[in-house]
């Protein structure tokens, strides 16, 4: 995926964090708030903004992760996915409290 279709939010480092959301997606927004929340920097995608020549890209990258192509989805260090909103499992694999 083209890394400049991320955004970026500063925060502590705590590995590299990727969000694929939906901007209508009322779980995604929750996750963006509970990253905010956290302190930790990360990037994101409105998977639902991106340009139609970047969508299949994209779509590609979340489906590597995950299949069934829902939202949220959290990539950690190229490694490990979250899907859903799930802030134990999240703080917990940052290993963060709020």
């Amino acid at each position: 995926m083209d890394q400049s279709k991320l955004q970026h939010m500063e925060g502590e480092d705590r590995g590299k964090i990727v969000l694929f959301a939906l901007s209508t997606c009322m779980w995604c927004r929750k996750t963006k708030q509970l990253l905010d929340s956290l302190g930790v920097s990360y990037d994101w995608v409105d998977v639902d903004l991106v340009d139609k020549a970047d969508q299949p890209g994209v779509t590609e990258e979340v489906k590597k992760w995950n299949p069934a192509s829902t939202f949220p989805t959290v990539v950690i260090n190229d490694d490990k996915c979250i899907v859903g909103y799930n802030p134990e499992q999240l703080q917990a694999e940052l290993d963060v409290k709020v």
